[in-house]
């Protein structure tokens, strides 16, 4: 096995993009979930998206929620926009880490946002000007990274292509979405190392969905090749609506359970992330798919 990090940095995405699949909760309920959420020693939080209702009804609060939560100093939150007036209500409400969404398959980007990803890509060219010239930093998702639900396979190349073209128009960062849960360690290895191949300063960070249970093998993989940032969503909530068939993102107390465990320091307390997944579940009033939140006290490491 490689040499592992000794720390790495978790952004908790389940006030965002767990709660965007779900029946929308309450404004107050969300605001709930957020505080508990910053009180765990999570390090970053990505709080809200800047979207249309109509596309996310789950996000039509998105102002009043980030008015009403309580901002912890020690977390960096983050948002989530799909366009130059989500831009503008961002910056509007103080955020200064924008991330920004392009799908490295045309079919799932004109799904999910109307538009080939050629046109995205000219699009956030335009959202990083906009963003810096606010003094903000721009993350450039891409999603569909390790697969697409209408195309199959995603060539590396061609992700790697998209990040050549956003760093090139200035984005301070990227991260590939496993949108459908397609990722395996072979194409976790594959992606990494053509992307590092051509762009190996840019920072990188990794999103897994569990739908075909390999979430944590992924991130074990990614260990392996250097790579300390990870999303994760509490109780494994999340999915994407305009990706049949896929499920949750791999569970914030999972990952920080196998991190823990391995002597990897992620910042957080396993013992209140495990209590806020219990509230998540209460609050979105179903059974969330987290295998520690299932097994309970016994999880917790000595």
């Amino acid at each position: 096995m490689s040499q592992l990090p000794g720390a790495v940095s978790i952004r908790e995405v389940g006030p965002r993009d767990g709660l965007q699949n779900e029946d929308p909760i309450p404004t107050d309920a969300k605001v709930r979930l957020l505080d508990a959420l910053s009180a765990t020693g999570v390090g970053r939080i990505e709080a809200v998206s800047f979207v249309h209702p109509r596309a996310i009804p789950a996000m039509a609060d998105a102002d009043e929620v980030w008015r009403a939560a309580v901002r912890a100093p020690e977390v960096r939150y983050s948002a989530l926009v799909p366009n130059s007036r989500g831009a503008q209500r961002a910056l509007a409400a103080g955020f200064t880490e924008i991330e920004v969404v392009v799908s490295a398959s045309d079919t799932h980007n004109r799904r999910n946002v109307n538009r080939s990803t050629a046109e995205s890509l000219d699009d956030i060219a335009e959202l990083i000007e906009l963003l810096h010239g606010a003094g903000a930093s721009v993350e450039v998702i891409v999603a569909t990274s390790f697969g697409c639900p209408y195309e199959g396979d995603v060539a590396p190349e061609r992700v790697a292509g998209i990040v050549d073209r956003v760093v090139a128009d200035g984005a301070d960062r990227v991260a590939f979405g496993d949108t459908t849960g397609m990722g395996t360690p072979r194409r976790v290895r594959e992606l990494v190392t053509a992307v590092r191949s051509a762009q190996p300063d840019v920072p990188v960070l990794l999103h897994f969905h569990n739908t075909r249970g390999t979430g944590l093998a992924n991130i074990l993989t990614a260990l392996e090749l250097g790579i300390t940032e990870f999303d994760a969503s509490i109780g494994g909530l999340g999915g994407c609506p305009y990706a049949p068939g896929a499920s949750g993102n791999v569970a914030t107390e999972e990952v920080v359970h196998m991190l823990h465990d391995m002597g990897i320091e992620t910042g957080i307390d396993l013992d209140r992330l495990i209590e806020v997944a219990e509230l998540a579940e209460k609050l979105v009033g179903r059974q969330l798919p987290s295998g520690v939140l299932r097994a309970g006290p016994r999880t917790r490491l000595v």
